[in-house]
């Protein structure tokens, strides 16, 4: 009779298993260290928005510089 591998493939996924919930409690306990210590890496300014100062903004510089008037576009015919 031929033994089944079944075993052999479990024990490989539970050592899986075992070393990917080890890695995890390393991180979780990375992150909590960082977080009572306040070093999140997370700025208090957004990016997306950083050295933009409250109120009207100077212009972009135009491609077509030629056209007078960059709001109106008027079509002739």
């Amino acid at each position: 009779m031929v033994k089944s591998r079944y075993t052999f493939h479990k024990r490989e996924r539970e050592k899986a298993r075992k070393k990917k919930q080890e890695e995890k409690a390393v991180r979780r306990t990375d992150a909590r260290k960082l977080r009572e210590d306040g070093l999140t890496g997370v700025s208090e300014e957004d990016p997306d928005i950083a050295g933009i100062q409250p109120g009207p903004q100077p212009f972009a510089e135009r491609e077509d510089e030629g056209n007078n008037n960059p709001t109106v576009d008027r079509k002739e015919g």
